[in-house]
């Protein structure tokens, strides 16, 4: 197995910022990213995604380190304080490198 180092970018947000996110991420050179539903309680309070914009989502990058870095400052510079979020790095395995730049 030949096992690559990258960095996982996992942000946790409110549903309504999805497709201001997704532009973001675009314009930054994310090379892919995943988005899914997330539900939970933190200082924010309970979030129950009953409503489509009312809850949260769970968005996820797998890219090199600086480019993990430099989306994470931008989305704390444009969103931390307006809207509930949380944005976390990890350093992680992949396989195939080249899906991840």
């Amino acid at each position: 197995m030949n096992a690559h180092t990258r960095t996982l970018l996992t942000v946790i947000c409110e549903a309504a910022l999805e497709k201001k996110l997704v532009a973001d991420l675009q314009v930054l050179g994310a090379p892919g990213w995943t988005i899914s539903d997330a539900r939970g309680r933190g200082s924010r309070g309970v979030r129950s995604a009953e409503w489509n914009t009312e809850g949260n989502i769970r968005l996820e990058v797998i890219c090199a380190r600086e480019l993990a870095e430099r989306i994470a400052l931008h989305l704390q510079t444009r969103y931390y304080a307006n809207y509930a979020m949380v944005c976390y790095l990890a350093q992680v395995e992949v396989l195939r490198a080249e899906k991840f730049q």
